[in-house]
């Protein structure tokens, strides 16, 4: 075929997604994404691409955050000279969060430095701010459902994934082949999101398995959220919420919003959202009605249920304040930012309780308090972890394995090959077994770096 798919990312592991379409001489990459988690992972985005950024032609973008938008920065300054397709509300939240991106790693490498705790000297950020600006002169947005021209020839066409503001699968058509990138899918039921479009007919599926191997509890997240930080309030302690700026965090403010509605909440609860990204990305559901499931008196309620910090001196500030307290900072998987300031003050005391939110990647911190680690290394410091891990099941943005194949079985027409892919390898893997022996199709788990014909 002289269409092929190289699988630069999200190749069994649940980060970092980057697929390279080549025919002929055009290259197209869907998505553009960081490695996070595992220090061998985290490396990968030091390597230089196998292809020339100046020799990709365009990149579509699924969805803002990091894992698949976060590299864009690297590309544009190594050559990239293209147009970066996304939908506007995917265009207003990576304005957010590529700069922030930047000044997280500006602001990691000086602290390295400063303490000398890294082993380069100096430490270098990845890349800056400046990167970042001027990566974001490439976006190009088009509508939902609205079809465009990427590459000459080519066609694509966006269709809603849920999962966070502009989340979008991808159906691009190219030497009459149709290739469809499921792009992170949300749940039927989130709190926030739409549910997602059922997928048009493809020759060929490259379907996210983030929880390709398990099903979420029925328990909504109200009832889970509210018994522990009724707990944690009542021994007068702080919970720490690490939590992704973008969906997560919103997701978080509207349950609170609501418990203290209800009254479930003490009214008097000091709730924080610690985080610059956070707080603008609140303020884009307000810009954003109708393609979310809040009405604009619950954007209202969201935004204004939590003390907005900003600056630096605001979030030092914090912990100045006695009594319980609920502090939401970034980043979900506690692998940088305010959140690890917070979690370095509360973990060592019993009353506290750090509340995780949402997927886990193994090797982040997160995944370490989520195993029942009992040290956690933070600024190059082993600290002891003392206070209560909660991780709270009912409060993932991504579809389950149930919800996956639903979502597969929805097609038109049995595809082709189905390439399972954004999943670690065992939930990869039983979401191939799945799809081979419930639907009979072909289905598999590409290599890091492979390619195979679409």
């Amino acid at each position: 075929m002289s269409v092929h798919i190289r699988f630069l990312g999200g190749a069994g592991t649940v980060t970092g997604s980057k697929y390279l379409v080549e025919h002929d001489d055009q290259r197209l990459l869907v998505d553009c994404g960081l490695f996070q988690g595992y220090k061998q992972l985290r490396l990968r985005n030091r390597d230089p691409l196998p292809v020339p950024p100046d020799q990709v032609g365009a990149v579509v973008l699924t969805h803002a955050h990091l894992d698949h938008s976060g590299y864009l920065p690297v590309l544009a300054r190594e050559g990239f000279q293209g147009r970066v397709w996304t939908t506007p509300a995917t265009r207003d939240l990576a304005q957010l969060l590529l700069p922030d991106s930047g000044h997280i790693q500006e602001e990691d490498a000086a602290f390295a430095n400063r303490k000398g705790f890294s082993r380069h000297a100096p430490a270098l950020p990845l890349y800056t701010v400046a990167d970042a600006m001027r990566s974001l002169q490439r976006l190009h947005t088009v509508p939902m459902h609205r079809a465009f021209e990427p590459l000459p020839g080519w066609t694509a066409r966006f269709s809603g994934a849920g999962h966070i503001l502009g989340a979008a699968s991808l159906l691009l058509e190219v030497a009459g082949r149709r290739i469809l990138f499921s792009g992170d899918l949300g749940r039927p039921d989130d709190l926030l999101m739409l549910a997602p479009d059922a997928p048009p007919e493809a020759n060929v599926v490259v379907c996210e398995s983030t929880y390709g191997d398990r099903e979420h509890p029925n328990e909504d997240l109200l009832a889970e959220l509210g018994p522990a930080l009724q707990r944690v309030a009542a021994r007068g302690g702080t919970a720490v919420v690490p939590v992704f700026a973008v969906g997560r965090a919103q997701a978080l403010l509207h349950a609170i919003a609501q418990l203290k509605a209800a009254d479930a909440l003490p009214q008097g609860l000091p709730i924080y959202l610690d985080s610059p990204m956070a707080i603008h990305s609140t303020e884009l559901f307000a810009r954003h009605v109708g393609e979310h499931r809040l009405d604009a008196a619950q954007c209202r309620d969201m935004a204004e249920v939590a003390h907005m910090t900003r600056s630096v001196e605001e979030s030092k500030a914090i912990a100045r304040q006695h009594g319980p307290k609920v502090i939401l900072a970034a980043s979900g998987m506690a692998t940088g930012g305010r959140v690890l300031h917070h979690l370095a003050q509360h973990l060592g005391d019993h009353r506290n309780m750090v509340l995780l939110t949402g997927y886990q990647a193994p090797g982040t911190r997160g995944a370490t308090l989520a195993n029942g680690g009992t040290t956690l290394r933070i600024h190059g410091q082993d600290l002891p972890v003392r206070a209560e891990v909660v991780q709270l099941a009912s409060a993932s943005a991504h579809a389950d394995a149930h919800q996956l194949m639903a979502w597969l079985r929805a097609l038109p027409r049995p595809p082709q090959c189905v390439f399972v892919t954004h999943g670690d390898m065992d939930a990869a893997d039983q979401m191939r077994r799945r799809i081979q022996t419930e639907l009979h199709w072909q289905a598999l788990v590409p290599e890091h770096g492979s390619t195979w014909p679409a």
